[in-house]
C-alpha cells in the first residue's frame, strides 16, 4: 500500500532498486521518486532499467496520496526552476521549442553515440 509520498534515500553506489518503498531513482516502488512506480511525488530516473507496476496499481493509489505527490512534486519543480533562474514561463516556452525538435535531437544523440 501506498501511505504518503516523499524523495527517498539516495543510494551513494546507484545500485537498481527494483520496488519497496525507500530509494531513490528506484523503479517498480511506491511512494518514492522514480520511475514505473506508484504514489512517488514526481519522476526521476537513475539510468537502471525500468520495471512498471500495472495501471490498475496506480490507478487504486487513494486521491489524498495522489493529491499529496502533485503537491510535493510542483514544489520541487518550483524549487529546481529557482535554482537555475527560470520562471514558470520560461519553462513552458523552453518545453514548447524543445518537444518541436525532440525526434531530431534523439536521432543526433543515436548518432552522436555511435560514432563514438
Amino acid at each position: 500500500d501506498v501511505s504518503s509520498p516523499k524523495h527517498g534515500k539516495v543510494d551513494p553506489g546507484n545500485m537498481p532498486h527494483v520496488g519497496g518503498n525507500m530509494w531513490a531513482g528506484g523503479t517498480g516502488g511506491r511512494d518514492t521518486a522514480g520511475l514505473g512506480g506508484k504514489g512517488g511525488p514526481y519522476r526521476l530516473d537513475a539510468g537502471h532499467r525500468v520495471y512498471q507496476v500495472s495501471q490498475a496499481e496506480k490507478d487504486a493509489v487513494p486521491e489524498e496520496v495522489k493529491r499529496a505527490a502533485r503537491e510535493m512534486g510542483e514544489k520541487a519543480f518550483k524549487r529546481r526552476l529557482k535554482e537555475i533562474q527560470m520562471s514558470e514561463y520560461d519553462a513552458s516556452t523552453y518545453e514548447r521549442f524543445s518537444g518541436a525538435v525532440r525526434r531530431q535531437v534523439q536521432s543526433l544523440r543515436i548518432i552522436l553515440d555511435n560514432l563514438q
